[in-house]
């Protein structure tokens, strides 16, 4: 089964915080919301997520004290934001065990960048089996299986293939000719014109779970997924 990412947010700022957490939740996110803030590390422990948001100026204690509460326990990827655009502070945020940095105000498209790079960088590499796309979507390399919000996406066996290798050479780019030799391991006739249509179908697909474009061409090259 697929894994749905759990995000926590760390952010006093009620309006700020449900917005955040609604626009996660569009792009297949688990927000869950801190309300206590006395002690943020046990709310960590407590919701187990795979990022952390986490604001600045909070009451009580600081988000760089915080996140460094949090690397005693995990080493889970925590991305500031804050209305403190020093340099200093952006220097703090890292010493103190932080992954990136956003200064308020910041649109929300531009925060999911950043979170979908930071687990793409942290998930990615670390657990090779489920390696996470975008959003809620995740590509299982051993079995060649699409998941979206934990629901399977129903590929045929040419387009896990090249979706298999579109994944491993990513960000890279996946020749046409290297595709080719993946559809000849299959029972499908192939010509360019084959290759051509599974492209076109696994987009279609890729497009209608995620509501994104996945695959991108580089013209005169072949294609890529970033």
């Amino acid at each position: 089964m697929g894994i749905k990412m759990k995000i926590m947010i760390v952010e006093d700022d009620e309006t700020l915080a449900g917005e955040i957490g609604s626009f996660l939740e569009r792009w297949g996110y688990e927000a869950v919301r801190v309300q206590q803030f006395g002690d943020i590390r046990q709310e960590f422990i407590k919701s187990s997520p795979q990022l952390v948001l986490m604001d600045v100026n909070l009451p009580f204690y600081d988000g760089f004290y915080w996140c460094s509460q949090i690397r005693k326990v995990s080493s889970v990827p925590v991305i500031y934001i804050s209305s403190r655009n020093d340099d200093r502070d952006k220097i703090m945020g890292i010493a103190q065990g932080g992954d990136d940095y956003v200064e308020k105000p910041f649109r929300l498209e531009m925060l999911k960048a950043k979170i979908e790079a930071v687990l793409r960088r942290t998930y990615e590499y670390r657990v090779k089996e489920q390696v996470f796309i975008k959003g809620g979507m995740h590509f299982e390399t051993h079995s060649g299986m699409l998941f979206f919000e934990g629901k399977e996406v129903e590929l045929t066996k040419s387009e896990r293939r090249i979706l298999a290798r579109l994944m491993e050479l990513r960000p890279g780019v996946a020749t046409r000719d290297e595709l080719m030799m993946e559809l000849w391991n299959t029972d499908e006739f192939v010509s360019d014109g084959t290759l051509t249509t599974v492209i076109c179908r696994l987009r279609s697909k890729l497009k209608a779970a995620c509501g994104e474009d996945i695959i991108r061409t580089k013209k005169g090259q072949g294609y890529f997924i970033p």
